[in-house]
């Protein structure tokens, strides 16, 4: 085998592997998780940084709080890698 026959070998492989992968990433499902409520309530927690904001949760969304989380909810320590911060330009 040429230089340049396996030098095009493994471009047709990348592209394909590259390809499969696009295909892969097209079929996730939408996001479903509700973003971070831009009300009065979490309006100080729009500008904190992500791990200051999340100490804050379980205030109000643990056991003994106002709004306790479903027993069924995932893992509570990184609330905001799924209930996004939306912009208030994007709220509808």
């Amino acid at each position: 085998m040429t230089t340049r026959q396996r030098n095009l070998l493994m471009n047709g492989l990348f592209l394909a592997a590259c390809a499969g992968i696009l295909l892969f990433l097209l079929q996730a499902p939408p996001e479903t998780t509700r973003p971070l409520p831009h009300d009065q309530d979490h309006e100080r927690f729009m500008t904190m940084q992500r791990k200051e904001a999340e100490r804050h949760c379980d205030a109000c969304h643990g056991p003994q709080g106002v709004a306790p989380l479903p027993e069924t909810h995932p893992p509570k320590f990184r609330c905001l890698f799924c209930h996004k911060r939306k912009d208030p330009a994007e709220r509808p």
